[in-house]
């Protein structure tokens, strides 16, 4: 029997780590990439790996990886490959814990499995389409939280200016993850009850996050509301909310939608 895209993709992201740790911490040299900041040879190492694994496995699968340039074949492939090889690479550069390995196969505009890895904690969130949301093999769920003042939320400060609230900034206990896939991750498992981003983001970043937290109840939307609609021609999404339904209804609201 073939291997399932979601037993692939757990492989491939516990190899792509264990090569992400071999670089960590060890000084790796670093280049700036112009408007899309730092890369490392780790970076290079992970991609060119999980491109050899990946694409070994499904030559007929489109490929957007933020390591590789990219090429309009994928908008005709009826499955894509949609990957960081580090998300977060300012943490991984800085020693820090908090990047991970995030991939995610496309069908139709619509992430159907899911593997964002976190190689510093040996830790895996996963997803198929069809299936639970997962934490190393475990069922992960949502928070149920529905009133919005005081709801823990991942964004950055600058997102809490005025000036993005048209409703009234929120009273909301902010944190901040680096890896905008684990963010999504820690909604997914209700350790906060929500993440959002109102920059543009890239969908290499957000497609397995995006899965796994749908399929732990939560509604990830762009920050209009609108459901993210993948591999397209330019791959970014209008910026990111994340919440369980009553939540992000409320946070659309004060945002002005």
């Amino acid at each position: 029997m073939p291997e399932s895209d979601h037993s692939l993709l757990i492989e491939a992201a516990r190899q792509g780590g264990a090569i992400a740790l071999g670089f960590w911490r060890q000084s790796p040299q670093v280049w700036e990439k112009p408007g899309l900041g730092p890369v490392t040879e780790a970076d290079l190492a992970v991609n060119a790996h999980l491109r050899a694994v990946l694409r070994g496995a499904r030559p007929d699968y489109g490929w957007l990886s933020e390591e590789d340039p990219d090429g309009a074949e994928r908008l005709s492939a009826r499955r894509v490959f949609v990957l960081d090889p580090i998300d977060g690479t300012r943490a991984f550069i800085a020693g820090e814990e908090s990047f991970a390995v995030s991939l995610a196969v496309v069908e139709d505009g619509r992430p159907i499995a899911a593997v964002v890895y976190l190689p510093a904690h040996d830790r895996l969130y996963s997803a198929a389409a069809q299936g639970p949301a997962l934490r190393d093999g475990q069922p992960i769920r949502a928070s149920d939280r529905v009133e919005l003042t005081g709801a823990s939320v991942l964004t950055t400060g600058h997102m809490m200016a005025p000036e993005h609230w048209p409703g009234g900034v929120p009273d909301l206990k902010r944190s901040f993850r680096a890896s905008l896939a684990w963010r999504l991750c820690l909604v997914a498992e209700g350790r906060f009850d929500a993440m959002l981003t109102l920059r543009p983001a890239w969908e290499w970043d957000i497609a397995a996050g995006a899965l796994i937290a749908e399929r732990a109840g939560v509604q990830v939307s762009d920050r209009h509301g609108a459901s993210l609609v993948l591999n397209r021609p330019d791959p970014q999404a209008e910026g990111v909310i994340a919440a369980p339904a009553s939540l992000h209804a409320a946070l659309r609201e004060r945002l002005g939608g």
